[in-house]
């Protein structure tokens, strides 16, 4: 039973690769990647194995660490993760559990992560080749570290089930997590700045570490290498008790999901926030505007995109040289985010992109509609962060630059996005999914589109962002209202017609287009 849950993890694999040519071109990266980052990864193991014991130590349990807590934690918030054997699927076969665990466990190990995962905590061997006893017990570790990574990860998914299956979970977990990896580092320069470097050393912090449940494994060498036996076995024995305690977590959970699915209950029945239907006027456009309104309200993977905008003035301010350059340039990058979401919008609407096509829904309304609500939004934001940047700065003579560029990035992505979104489809979040999850398949297409959709976008701005820039780094005035006019009249143009284009490309292609949102779905 044990092989077979494993050969079925292949098949189902070979077969997801079959649907799609993204998503084998997809795999391919996947492994070139994963080649490249464990090549660099093996060569910074084997240059550890030169350096002294404390920094060696201190590198792989801070990494080891790491690396357990991604994989207990990551699948929480990345759902798009390894759903191929939910347990959920074996609720009315008669496997034991025991079987079942296993299965489930080494086929956890199928994949790019799970092979890279393996070949990395094998390479920490490496680190310890002075020193045989040190090697040993590295050897004796890693199929503890492995265990650990794997059954870790599907304690954690398992027991958590119930909890992700709600669609409230799945809206607020990815916002809250992500939310914090975007202080970190602004944390830690303020901290390094702030905090006596001689009271807490890196070496001190990694052996505080190296005695919890996600670091205890990896400071088996290092007390081996030491000359610290007993210590040594006190760690293993911590690691081996923390995997016995993840089993045993896995072991209930699976239990109580075999006996009691969670109830999947992504639908909802509120109707706040549908009150703006009743206040637009009643036409084409207007019923658009008032849906996406809806989902800039309401729908996490766009909320997500603006729980991160508050965030960016206080981000933006650690990076800034002091010359206020950088908080200048806030409100541009802002404007092209906000601009730039909608160019997956026919993609983010999934199989209720049918209403648009069965209702007859004009091309150009659709267009329209959807311009107006993401500059609803968009057009406060960066005006706030326009003047609220000269304002900080003191810099209101940059004030029109800042303007000419930020604006003209605003109206010029909202055309591009219009084109873009009427003429390609790719995979994209699913309703009710977090904000942040990959779909399989979707890195390939999204990089290729997304890539080309920027280059295009660089050439339409240049010439208000090159005005702003010598206007800001001469001083002109004249060159600053220059760029102003330049990027207002210049954005008008752009949207006029990329509103009208992808009208016509949305007349020509719409049930082109239901087509493709219903192949990826």
């Amino acid at each position: 039973m044990v092989a077979h849950l494993v050969r079925l993890k292949l098949v189902l694999l070979g077969n997801a690769l079959k649907r799609s040519v993204w998503q084998i071109l997809g795999l391919i990266f996947s492994l070139l990647y994963a080649s490249t980052a464990g090549a660099a990864l093996f060569a910074g193991l084997a240059y550890l194995s030169r350096r002294d014991i404390d920094m060696a130590a201190t590198v792989v349990v801070f990494a080891g660490g790491l690396l357990l807590l991604a994989w207990w934690f990551l699948p929480l918030v990345a759902f798009g993760i390894d759903s191929t054997l939910d347990p959920q699927r074996f609720a009315l076969f008669a496997i034991r559990r025991r079987d079942l665990l296993w299965g489930l466990g080494l086929a956890g190990l199928v994949g790019v992560p799970g092979l890279l995962t393996v070949l990395l905590t094998l390479g920490t061997l490496l680190v310890w080749r002075d020193s045989p006893a040190a090697m040993l017990a590295a050897l004796v570790s890693w199929p503890v570290a492995v265990a650990t990574c794997v059954v870790g990860s599907r304690a954690t998914t398992t027991t958590l089930a119930p909890l992700r299956s709600s669609r409230r979970f799945r809206e607020v977990t990815g916002v809250l997590v992500f939310l914090p990896l975007l202080v970190i580092a602004p944390l830690a320069a303020w901290a390094s700045a702030e905090i006596d470097a001689d009271r807490v050393t890196i070496e001190q912090a990694a052996e505080v570490v190296s005695w919890l449940p996600f670091g205890a494994v990896w400071g088996v060498p290092a007390a081996v290498a030491a000359g610290e036996p007993v210590v040594a076995v006190a760690k293993l024995a911590i690691a081996v008790a923390t995997l016995v305690a993840l089993v045993a977590l896995w072991a209930w959970a699976l239990d109580r999901t075999l006996v009691t699915p969670a109830r999947r209950d992504g639908s909802s029945t509120r109707t706040s926030g549908l009150g703006v239907l009743g206040i637009l006027p009643a036409t084409a456009t207007w019923a658009v505007v008032a849906r996406c309104l809806v989902y800039w309200i309401r729908d996490p993977r766009y909320v997500g995109s603006l729980a991160v905008v508050p965030l960016l003035p206080f981000l933006v301010n650690f990076v800034d040289p002091g010359t206020g350059i950088a908080l200048l340039a806030l409100a541009p990058v802002t404007a092209f985010m906000l601009g730039w979401i909608i160019s997956a919008d026919v993609a983010y609407d999934h199989t209720a992109f049918w209403l648009h096509v069965v209702t007859g829904v004009p091309g150009r309304a659709d267009r329209l509609g959807r311009v107006i609500a993401a500059g609803l939004v968009g057009v406060p934001v960066t005006v706030v962060f326009t003047v609220g940047a000269a304002w900080y700065t003191g810099r209101w003579e940059d004030l029109p630059a800042v303007v000419g560029a930020s604006f003209g990035v605003l109206l010029t992505s909202l055309g591009l996005s219009s084109v873009i979104s009427a003429r390609f489809v790719y995979p994209v979040p699913k309703p009710g999914d977090g904000p942040f999850s990959t779909p399989q398949g979707s890195a390939v297409a999204n990089l290729t589109i997304q890539t080309g959709g920027w280059l295009v976008l660089g050439l339409l701005v240049l010439p208000e962002i090159g005005l702003a820039v010598a206007a800001i780094a001469t001083g002109s005035t004249t060159l600053g209202w220059a760029a102003c006019v330049t990027g207002l009249v210049l954005g008008v143009v752009v949207l006029v017609a990329g509103v009208r284009l992808g009208g016509q490309l949305y007349d020509a292609r719409s049930a082109e287009l239901m087509q493709q949102v219903v192949a990826i779905s």
